[in-house]
């Protein structure tokens, strides 16, 4: 491995910019570089526990995994917090109360993933394996050992499903409160700990946990360590989350599948009309047509315009990424469109294509839509738009599967199935004397522009803190922004890891 010649103690002393080089910020760091074979040792026993988010008994073992890194960093009342529904992901719960303090902050991330698919991963890689690697594998990165002298470098990276999606998330956290306690610094906050295990499954209960433990759950801010940095590779604060529903549409036609020789011209092609559905609900900009998608948006603040208009651009670095040429919207950022809502279609179906496919007429065409929710868009509300768009195209709309009466009666038969559980946006005012202290402490890990992003593209359940707890919430995240979480070979970069428990730390200690 010597030719990986940055020692990992050495080069991150190095690195270290000057503005970040407070005594608290060198310690961090210094405890993070010494104990790297613990961190990385821990870390993988961590993601070779399988945690989908449907398979309580996985995430039972997570569960109790969580709880015993707190109790071995000596946190306080490490518990499990359980929703009044039986069966359902527990949150892992723990405290620290600094004498003298007058404030809290609780640190938040999720320990249940993504399903898996082991055969769409890169060949050497396995979801619940962890497995060290020189670079990204689209770099041709190769798969090395874990070294056990400590010595890491900043651009290897580990594989597993919850790797950067959210066990890094929780790792940092965790590690980060380790080398305060450890290195005798003093916390300036209490500090609480919430690692939520059904997040990838929609925090369908979470708000039976927060209503349960409202008065345990107080706050002056909650940090939430999820997501990426930003594609420019610089560190990023994010302010809101856009909120998300779904809705499931089924167009018929004939009973039966049809010779497409015999009854095409004349029988009606389901494939055909939902294409011609969809492709109604967009202009040619991208522009979203349905009446009403953008009435009820809450514009941006001064505040919030002026750091959107800041962010860097990567618009030509993620077409060179993608292999795209061209963007949906055009003449609008790749940061702009995500503080838009937005309509995307998840997935098509109708017939067989490939080797299956025959010369038929389908019976039916299926789509999934995904709407995206800016501040002031309701779910609920969201969706009835798309279901009246749809009815303004002459369709009836249906729940259930069309009767032979009503397929009689109707040209353009439908089944519209909106999702039960949407989420809508939040955002955290930047103003705000909490957050900029936020602001100002991140600001002394990196010598480079830290982007404020008044809306992360994902979504997390921040709308439930604010509804049901009055909190107030800010994101930091620390993996990778090409770190492929919700598919096949998640990965984080170590060197994000590391920075990562860097950032949480000095949060821990805001001034």
């Amino acid at each position: 491995m010597r030719k990986y010649f940055f020692f990992f103690l050495l080069s991150s002393l190095i690195d270290l910019p000057v503005s970040a080089q407070s005594p608290e910020g060198i310690t961090i760091r210094k405890y993070g570089n010494e104990n790297a074979s613990n961190i990385i040792n821990e870390f993988s026993e961590f993601l070779a526990l399988p945690n989908v988010a449907t398979d309580p008994v996985g995430q039972q073992k997570n569960a109790v995994f969580i709880m015993n890194m707190m109790n071995k960093r000596g946190i306080q009342k490490v518990q499990l917090l359980n929703a009044p529904t039986a069966g359902t992901p527990p949150v892992v719960y723990g405290e620290v109360m600094v004498p003298g303090a007058k404030q809290t902050l609780i640190f938040y991330a999720h320990y249940d993933g993504q399903p898996v698919n082991p055969s769409q991963w890169a060949a050497g890689l396995e979801p619940f394996h962890p497995k060290l690697f020189s670079n990204a594998v689209e770099k041709s990165g190769t798969n090395i050992s874990f070294p056990t002298n400590g010595i890491y470098n900043n651009e290897w990276r580990i594989y597993a499903r919850g790797a950067s999606d959210d066990k890094g998330g929780i790792t940092a956290i965790l590690n980060a409160y380790d080398a305060i306690n450890k290195s005798k610094l003093t916390p300036s906050y209490n500090l609480k700990f919430f690692f939520e295990g059904e997040e990838e499954a929609g925090s369908t209960h979470l708000n039976e946990i927060l209503e349960k433990y409202q008065s345990l759950l107080q706050s002056d801010l909650w940090i939430m360590c999820d997501g990426p940095v930003h594609q420019s590779g610089k560190k990023q604060i994010v302010f809101g989350v856009r909120g998300d529903t779904h809705l499931d549409l089924t167009v018929y036609a004939s009973k039966r599948p049809l010779h497409s020789g015999h009854y095409g011209n004349w029988a009606p092609n389901p494939a055909m009309m939902l294409a011609k559905l969809l492709s109604s609900m967009k202009d040619e900009k991208g522009r979203v047509t349905i009446k009403g998608f953008y009435d009820d948006v809450t514009p941006l603040s001064p505040s919030e315009r002026k750091a959107l208009d800041e962010v860097p651009s990567v618009d030509e670095q993620m077409k060179r990424e993608l292999g795209i040429s061209d963007v949906e919207m055009r003449g609008v950022t790749l940061s702009e469109a995500i503080n838009q809502p937005s309509l995307n279609i998840n997935g098509m179906q109708s017939g067989n294509v490939g080797k299956m496919a025959s010369n038929q007429i389908p019976t039916y065409a299926t789509a999934v839509l995904d709407l995206r929710l800016v501040l002031g868009n309701d779910w609920k509300r969201q969706q009835q738009k798309v279901i009246d768009h749809i009815k303004t195209e002459g369709y009836y709309v249906t729940d259930s599967e069309p009767t032979d009466e009503e397929r009689k009666k109707y040209a353009k038969l439908i089944k519209v199935i909106p999702g039960e559980d949407g989420s809508n946006a939040q955002r955290t005012s930047m103003d705000l004397p909490i957050i900029q202290k936020v602001i100002a402490t991140v600001k002394l890990t990196s010598p480079d522009q830290i982007v404020l992003q008044p809306t992360m593209g994902g979504t997390l359940p921040l709308f439930l803190f604010e509804k049901y707890l009055n909190a107030k919430t800010i994101t930091i995240p620390v993996a990778n922004h090409d770190n492929n979480q919700h598919a096949e070979n998640e990965n984080i970069r170590i060197g994000n890891l590391f920075d990562g428990i860097v950032t949480m730390g000095l949060l821990m200690m805001i001034k």
